[in-house]
Formats: structure tokens, sequence, C-alpha cells
């Protein structure tokens, strides 16, 4: 056999139909048919099976990083731009549990996945045997659901439920555990595809619940009667679809809006109906409205800690609807008036359809005298270069046009308030778990997904070293991708706490870097250093001068705060505009 020549793995009878040899060979005609054409995964010994399936299908991309968590968080970043299920393939015992922090991060916040893990051989389940781990039990809290596959005739059936599962109702990862001797052993001698309907309907499980007339219509009156309305975006509004139709109602009705974290992009962030982002560190716009508001529309938002500080004295004011896919999120975090366990789209439509308007003239007229604006650069250290204005250049320079991947930290929290987000999708960030190392994968997710869109990467000189072995993964593969580090020499958040609230000594988070840009020509990537804004004006534009894999380091100001900031359980009226 010629090296590298593809393999004939199966036959194929007289009527054309094909009889496949190996459990392995029916997974990925099984992902075929679900519409899957990029796997991101770390080959091992209990899936080299599934690999040299792979190697005979060219109609699926395979795309091999550096890490088992970098596969997942890549999965993530693809299935968060596209909207589709991200696919990850890891092997079994370290393998799997490497994968665990990408699976809990796309549980945390809602996003599609099936993860394939390897396994070893049936016979050796349950007898510590090597590299054996109970992945099944490890990850059914941070799951929809599990499946181990120990009957290759049940292939069919899970494949198709696990893509259903995943991408239905509330999205969320799903997990399929498989033995080795299970995908290297005879497939059953023929397959047809498994359709929809016969799917099973698991216990409890009811994605498309409808909402009823009466909730709508009184969603409609409440609304229509209010004196201060205000909507509340969460992640549950980032399909096209819902964003195009809270864009319409929004300026039908002349409503304003604020967005959680996870929300930004449903709505145009430079809307002049957007008041900025709500929380711990959202604008005091956003957050006084919320907090005087008297109707809070409520839509795919789940009221996490750092959205509603003190749930007790969360809007005090307002008469709270809220609506969600996922009816363990009702009630939960924050008491509401009226519960809505459904579609945002269907309350959207039925509040569009019923014209819905309202005379918030005096509503309007205070709110524009809520101060907008986020604090001016600091003052201290003029001539230092600043994070918000490379922040703000990177905007500038792709017109705003960018999927951002950020790690989690301050540079998180600096480029939400200073790159808008014209539409969904745009804004790939660990909401929920706050995964440090995220950013990067995710970016390569996306870059994969979208070759033909500006992707940027921001991340902070802590978080960029957890998975920076995966620049090697976007040079090999030529992506177009602009990672942007922000180097201030601290784990910066945490310092920014231990100022704040703690009161203590913060040099145990003082951080040493690499040479990040002479350390990406080692990757075979374009390198940059900055550490003025006449600097960081020069190296932005020529690295995006060429497609390609560039690091731009930007060196600046060392103990830089976050503000506004909202001290940890407290409300609007406790915020700390700046220094």
């Amino acid at each position: 056999m010629v090296l590298g020549k593809p393999r004939n793995r199966h036959l194929t009878t007289g009527n054309g139909r094909c009889v496949f040899l190996t459990g392995a060979q029916l997974l990925i005609e099984l992902l075929l048919e679900q519409g899957a054409t990029t796997v991101f995964g770390y080959p091992g010994g209990a899936v080299l099976p599934i690999y040299d399936a792979l190697y005979d299908c060219p109609s699926i991309r395979h795309i091999l990083v550096r890490h088992e968590q970098a596969a997942v968080h890549a999965a993530d970043g693809y299935a968060r731009v596209t909207g589709k299920a991200g696919v990850a393939l890891v092997t079994s015992g370290p393998g799997a549990t490497n994968a665990i922090t990408g699976i809990a991060t796309a549980y945390m916040d809602s996003v599609p996945m099936v993860v394939l893990t390897g396994q070893v051989s049936s016979n050796l389940i349950g007898l510590d045997s090597f590299q054996e781990v109970d992945i099944f039990g490890m990850t059914m809290p941070i799951t929809k659901h599990n499946f181990m596959v120990m009957d290759i005739a049940e292939l069919p059936r899970i494949v198709k439920s696990a893509f259903h599962l995943a991408t239905t109702g509330r999205p969320g990862p799903v997990l399929i555990d498989m033995p080795k001797d299970i995908m290297q052993g005879p497939a059953p001698s023929r397959h047809k595809p498994v359709e929809l309907s016969s799917v099973p309907q698991l216990r409890g499980y009811k994605p498309d619940t409808s909402i009823p007339d009466e909730e709508l219509q009184a969603v409609f009156g409440k609304l229509a009667q209010a004196q201060r309305p205000a909507l509340l975006v969460g992640g549950g509004c980032m399909s096209e679809a819902a964003s195009s139709l809270l864009l319409s109602l929004a300026e039908q009705a002349a409503i304003p809006v604020v967005s959680t974290l996870m929300g930004l992009g449903a709505f145009p962030t430079d809307h002049p109906l957007h008041l900025g982002m709500v929380g711990m560190h959202g604008t005091v716009a956003a957050n006084k409205a919320v907090q005087q508001a008297d109707v809070l529309l409520c839509l795919g938002v789940r009221f996490s800690d750092r959205v509603s500080g003190n749930p007790k004295s969360f809007s005090p004011h307002s008469f709270k609807i809220q609506v969600d896919i996922d009816e363990s999120e009702l009630n939960k975090n924050v008491s509401v008036h009226l519960a809505l366990h459904g579609s945002v789209n269907e309350v959207l439509t039925a509040l569009l359809s019923g014209g819905l308007t309202g005379s918030w003239e005096e509503w309007n007229k205070q709110i524009e005298a809520f101060p907008r604006r986020i604090p001016a650069l600091s003052t201290k250290g003029e001539a230092l270069l600043q994070p918000q204005e490379v922040i703000r250049l990177v905007h500038a320079q792709t017109a705003g046009e960018a999927v951002v991947a950020t790690d989690v930290g301050q540079h998180q929290i600096w480029a939400a308030h200073h790159y808008p987000f014209k539409r969904p999708r745009s804004l790939l960030s660990s909401g929920g778990l706050g995964t440090m190392g995220f950013g990067l994968p995710a970016a390569i997710g996306a870059a994969v997904a979208e070759p033909g869109r500006p992707i940027v990467c921001i991340s902070g000189d802590g978080s960029i070293q957890m998975n920076i072995q995966e620049l090697m993964t976007a040079v090999d593969y030529g992506l177009d991708l602009k990672i942007v580090i922000l180097k201030n020499g601290y784990l910066g958040m945490v310092r920014q706490w231990q100022q704040l609230f703690h009161d203590k000594r913060y040099s145990s988070v003082k951080i040493s870097s690499p040479d990040f840009a002479g350390l990406a020509r080692t990757f075979g990537a374009r390198g940059y250093y900055a550490r003025s804004r006449a600097e960081a004006e020069a190296v932005i534009h020529e690295a995006w001068a060429e497609p390609g894999v560039a690091v731009l380091e930007f060196d600046v100001t060392e103990e830089m705060n976050v503000y506004p900031m909202i001290p940890p359980g407290g409300d609007a009226s406790q915020t700390i505009e700046y220094e």
C-alpha cells in the first residue's frame, strides 16, 4: 500500500449499498448523516479504530489539536459561531478527563456539542485497566445526557439522539462513550438512516413547549401599561432569528435594551436603544434602567450572581417576566412575577404581531440622562499604553466585523465594553464557568468554521499561557487568526479583587511571561510588540495587512482596574464608577 493513500474499508453490495466492516466506520457514516464536517480531536489507543475510519473519509475534516481540553473548546467555538453541534473526539483515561473542563464550559453556556470518548474494551471495564476512567459517571452533572455504546446495533439510535438532544431545547453537550472492541468489531450487516421520528422521547425532555395564549396576552398587557419598561437580553437570544425579532420589537416599541455578557451581540451594542451590559461590571445606565424599571421582560436570562448581585434587591420596583426554554431556570435565582416556559422567539413574535407600542416619553428622557459612558482612560502614567486603547484600535481595524474570542479576566470585560458587537455569535467568552485558556482554542474553532471572517483572540498574559501550545494548531492549518495579548504582569482580575475587597498584598499574583512575539515566531507565526499608542497602531495595521496567524503583544499599564464594578452580592447603588 502506498503511504497516505486512502484505504477502502467497506464493501459494496450489488445494489450499491455499503456494508460497513467495523463499528467505527458506521460511526463516521452516522456523523455524516448528521451533517458533521469537522471533528476536533487528539488520538489515543482506545480511539485508533475511529481514527482509521476517519483516515478513509475525505468528507470530514479532522483538526489535530495539542491538548484534549483545546479540542473541546475548539468544538465549542465552532458551535457558538455556527449554531450547529460541535464535535470533539478524545481517547480514554487522561484524554477524557482532560476534556472535562471544556465540557463543563459548554454546559454552563448552553453550547450544542457531541463529545466522543474512547473507552477500554468492554471486558476490561471496571478492572482499573490501563487508561480507564468512568467518564460516563464523571460527566453526568455537566452534560445534557450521556450514552455508552455496548451494542453496535444501538449506535444509529444513539448518534441520532445525541445530536437531537444537543441542538434542541436548551442546547448543551452530550457525551458518547465507546469501548474500543465495539468500535473495531463488526458493524450490522446493513444500515439505513434513522428518521427523526424514531428518536426516543426521553422522559421529561420536551424541547418544543408552546406558551399558552393567555400568558402571551399577559406579557403584552403588562408592557402596554408600563411606564418604565425595559428588555433584559441573555444568551437565549443569540440565534439569528431571535436577534432579528428583538431588533424589530425594540425599534417598533422604542423600549430600551440591556444585555448580559452572554447576550452581547444579540442586539447591536452601538444602537441608541442599547444601554450596555448589566451586572457586576455593567454600565451605570444599564444597571440604573434595570433598577428603576416597572416592567422588566427577561429573555433567555438565568440571573447568575454576576448579573443579579443581591437577588433580593434586583430590580425591586418591577413586574419581572422571565422567558426561558429551560423550565428549571424559572424562579431559580430571582423570584419573578410571571414565568413563561418556552421560546423567546414565540414571545417576541407575539409582541410584534400585536403591534406593541406605548407612551414612554418621560422614561426615555430619564434614560437619556443616565451616564452611558465607560469611565475615561486612566490619567495615571499617561505615556503608558492602556488596554482599552488597544481594543478600540482592534475594533477600528476590523470595522467591528470580527468574531472576538476572549479568555477570562480584566481583558474579557474591557473587550465587552470597548468592542461594540453588531450581530449575534460575534463574542465567544466563557461566561458561566469562567475558563481561563478558553480563548485561543475557541478562536481556532471559529476560524475553522468561518474562514472568510476576521477572527480575533483577546487574552491576558495569564490566560494565554494556559493553552498557548495551540498556536501550533493554528499555524499547521493555515488559519487567519490574530491573537491580542494584553500583558500587565499580573493575574489582573484577582489582583483587583484583592486590592478592592480583601485589603491584601497581591505580589502572589504577579506573573512572569515569555517574549510572546518571539515565541510566536518559533511556532511559525508572525510576532509583534508594542508599548505605546503609536506603536500599537502601527503593529495592528501591519499584522492585518496579510492573512495568517499573528501574535500581538501589548505591554499595557500594570495596575489598571476594570470599572464600573459592583461589589459581590451588592446592588447598583454600590457601584464603583472609577478610581
